[in-house]
């Protein structure tokens, strides 16, 4: 399309948006080669683990209808009784393998990345139908690798297969005299060879092909840098946005001024509408706000405060006052120095009474 970016000004690793808006559109990393070996070794487990008892259920069944074959009825209800009879005895025969099948191609896909639900690989696009389009698919890099990748499979698939068969060669020239019973049981033991020694090395081939398509999706998804600042204006600029942020960084900042409030050494409050948790230890130039807050936070304040039974003065005017002139985590200004030190001195001697009672018991 004309409005799409040159591959080659995609110089810029994608943003997290961007990949996460791809796997949303249903555009995520998939190989097929995956599917297919799911797909191979579900049919390597159906031939090991079934083919025997599915030969012997149907040879019993056919066995029943030839040994009573001469009571058969030859019109179309008699016909059409022993085709349902053969069908059912071989859909039995085949559910549990079917079952199996379906459940390996899906675990192909599944494992390779969560279902999505999304319209848009199947939306009608006029690219899809574009002469200029599909030539440009048909000769691009993607579907020479995959014609490099079919021409490797094949020569695996080749490898394998000689390297099992050649040294039963010998073998195989005494088949034409063997007998039809015997012979079949020497095919799947060779077939079953096969496949294992197919599943064996193409697992490998898979593996490498699904790292491939990650590189490839993980480059499809690079951005131009216009791509880069318009999304970065977008998030910038959103009001949504800016207003999420501010409320996480002023949920975390209270969290953080609350957690400092059992360090206080009095809180001065308004009495509900105002709190301010000062400290003051000997040898500090001044107290210090560890937190302040009006109406909920306050309350908040008072209630850490009693948990922890550090004193709460009541002082409207210096608590409205220290609210509106100190910042947290700030000594506060010299004009309230001896207002706080009234109050904090105030407490010490609250605190000295009562430790000289606790002494004298």
């Amino acid at each position: 399309m004309a409005d799409e970016p040159d591959e080659s000004e995609k110089t810029e690793e994608p943003s997290q948006r961007k990949l996460d808006e791809a796997i949303r559109r249903g555009d995520v990393a998939k190989s097929q080669e995956v599917s297919t070996w799911f797909v191979l070794a579900g049919s390597t487990l159906v031939l090991f683990a079934f083919a025997g008892g599915m030969a012997g259920d149907l040879t019993q069944t056919l066995k029943a209808v030839l040994a009573q074959s001469w009571e058969i009825s030859v019109d179309s209800g008699g016909l059409l009784n022993l085709a349902r009879q053969l069908g059912l005895a071989v859909a039995l025969a085949m559910l549990a393998p079917i079952a199996i099948l379906i459940v390996a191609g899906v675990a192909g896909h599944m494992i390779q990345h969560p279902p999505i639900l999304s319209i848009e690989p199947v939306t009608p696009k006029l690219s899809k139908i574009s002469p200029a389009s599909g030539f440009k698919r048909l000769f691009s890099s993607q579907s020479l690798m995959n014609f490099v990748k079919g021409l490797i499979k094949i020569a695996i698939v080749s490898t394998v297969m000689f390297v099992i068969v050649w040294p039963e060669r010998d073998r195989l020239d005494a088949l034409i005299r063997t007998d039809v019973s015997d012979l079949l049981g020497v095919i799947a033991i060779m077939a079953l060879k096969l496949m294992v020694g197919s599943v064996a090395v193409l697992a490998l081939v898979a593996g490498l092909d699904f790292l491939y398509q990650r590189h490839v999706w993980h480059k499809r998804q690079r951005m131009t840098i216009k791509e880069v600042r318009d999304e970065f204006k977008q998030m910038e600029g959103d009001p949504t946005v800016k207003a999420k942020l501010r409320q996480i960084r002023a949920e975390r900042g209270r969290r953080r001024m609350m957690a400092k409030v059992p360090q206080a050494s009095v809180v001065i409050t308004n009495p509900t509408h105002f709190a301010v948790a000062l400290q003051y230890e000997p040898g500090m130039s001044a107290p210090v706000c560890l937190a302040k807050g009006t109406d909920r936070i306050a309350l908040k304040i008072r209630e850490i405060a009693g948990e922890h039974s550090i004193p709460i003065v009541e002082n409207p005017p210096l608590a409205r006052a220290l609210h509106a002139s100190v910042e947290v985590d700030r000594e506060i200004n010299p004009d309230h120095y001896k207002a706080v030190a009234e109050v904090i001195g105030y407490v010490m001697k609250i605190r000295k009474g009562r430790w000289q009672k606790g002494a004298a018991r």
